[in-house]
């Protein structure tokens, strides 16, 4: 394990990749004593590993990383976006069908009320690349909220707003329709922090009743029924991704650079 070896690379990183894991998800099995190199367990995630290493989790080899693949999801309400859950509620990754791979990972999540669009991959550092806002990916929503929606206060969220010490970055959305004491809103933003549209609508006194995501950067929630889900082709993963070999290099695409 030499950090001089240019194929190097650290071992969350390297699990990522391989599919079975976040790299969040491998300092915390690091952590518990899950994981192995060359025979020694680790303790700590600062440890780096070339491309001959021998390792394992639980007792098991590392499996040899897959090539990226990406799959589009219709999430529905009442499901949670984690593959375990302390309360015993529904879980996203329970809800797949079989013919989906063993080991599949969100790009982001969406919350237990919250549907719509929502990317799973088999590859870890791709999910991580494509969570970060300095990728740049505009995440859109239809957003249905109970009360009388103020138009300048909706512009006002083009500079960003903090709420409850809470910095929230520049945030795009219309008012589409009015029907009674519901409003019907386009929502488009980058950063995508916990819960983010729901406490800025809450903020103006507008709590939502429905929320959509419909876009994930270039991919779209287009007509999936929800519940299913729908293997993006590698051709256009290739396209929109920049994807070379089985390493994931994401190339920002003009589209998704400009404000929404």
């Amino acid at each position: 394990m030499s950090a001089d070896d240019p194929k190097a690379e650290r071992i969350a990183k390297r699990l990522a990749r391989a599919g079975v894991c976040s790299r969040r998800e491998a300092e915390r099995w690091i952590a518990e004593g899950r994981v192995a190199v060359d025979g020694t367990v680790l303790t700590s995630p600062a440890v780096t590993v070339g491309p001959e290493a021998q390792i394992r989790v639980d007792g098991k080899p590392l499996p040899e990383p897959e090539r990226s693949r990406l799959w589009r999801y219709h999430k529905p309400t009442g499901v949670v976006t984690t593959h375990r859950d302390p309360q015993g509620r529904p879980t996203v990754f329970a809800a797949l069908p079989p013919t989906m791979p063993a080991h599949v990972i969100s790009i982001g999540r969406l919350d237990f009320n919250s549907e719509g669009l929502l990317l799973l991959t088999n590859d870890g550092e791709l999910a991580r690349r494509l969570e970060l806002p300095a990728t740049g990916w505009i995440r859109r929503y239809r957003v249905r909220v109970h009360g009388t929606v103020d138009p300048l206060a909706l512009a006002s969220l083009d500079r960003g707003i903090v709420i409850d010490r809470v910095a929230y970055g520049p945030v795009k959305a219309t008012l589409d329709t009015v029907k009674g004491s519901n409003a019907w809103l386009t929502v488009a933003l980058r950063e995508g922090k916990n819960r983010e549209v729901r406490r800025i609508m809450e903020h103006f006194g507008w709590p939502v009743t429905r929320l959509i995501r419909t876009a994930y950067g270039p991919f779209q929630l287009g007509k999936l029924e929800a519940g299913e889900v729908e293997e993006v082709p590698a051709k256009v993963l290739r396209e929109q991704l920049g994807l070379e070999g089985g390493g994931a290099a994401v190339r920002r695409r003009a589209d998704n650079r400009r404000p929404a």
